[in-house]
């Protein structure tokens, strides 16, 4: 029996190589355009996973056969749930409101299986930054890192100096939780390969 071809469905260079990392690298990268607008009243848990879903459904029109991973990164503080920072205003709102304090990061995980079935995981981590001077959130808002970033930052570059503390999976944090991912794609494994 031949293995489908597996696709990330995701733009994110930090996901591929997060795969890579794991000896999981997909025979596709194929990047989807979905709405990622929050519903009113809906939670960051639940969000992360229902873009996630949408994105494996977006891959899933243009490869029906295929097994697809689809993941999305959503940042709350409290109930609400920060912007993936395109402008510096963004970006400093969020730097803002994180300084000093703990917030959630959520990953949504989705993998579907070439007959359609679609196994679900969402993966909290929480995060906890320093305290932050204007001098410190000015010269991260130079760098540029926060751009496209949820809760606009990426603690694998200069803003892994604000965090303070972690509790749960570093990974999630990066853009995939590899612990969760490795798991989803060995049940597969071993449902295909008997």
């Amino acid at each position: 029996m031949n293995k489908p071809l597996f696709i990330l469905a995701s733009a994110s260079p930090r996901r591929l190589a997060l795969l890579q990392q794991i000896g999981r690298a997909p025979d596709q990268v194929l990047p989807t355009d979905v709405d990622e607008t929050p519903r009113p009243n809906e939670a960051p848990g639940p969000l992360a996973l229902r873009l996630a879903g949408d994105k494996a459904e977006a891959a899933a029109r243009l490869h029906p056969a295929a097994l697809i991973l689809a993941a999305d990164t959503v940042v709350a503080c409290g109930r609400r749930i920060l912007p993936k920072a395109e402008t510096e205003k963004e970006a400093l709102s969020c730097l803002k409101l994180l300084a000093g304090r703990r917030h959630r990061v959520y990953g949504g995980i989705v993998l579907r299986k070439a007959d359609g079935k679609m196994l679900r995981r969402t993966v909290m981590t929480m995060v906890k930054f320093a305290p932050l001077s204007a001098q410190d959130i000015d010269a991260y808002i130079a760098s540029g890192d926060w751009k496209g970033k949820a809760g606009g930052y990426a603690i694998q570059g200069p803003a892994g100096a604000f965090v303070s503390a972690i509790n749960g999976s570093y990974t999630n944090v990066v853009g995939l939780c590899i612990h969760t991912t490795h798991r989803l794609l060995a049940a597969v494994d071993s449902t295909t390969n008997r």
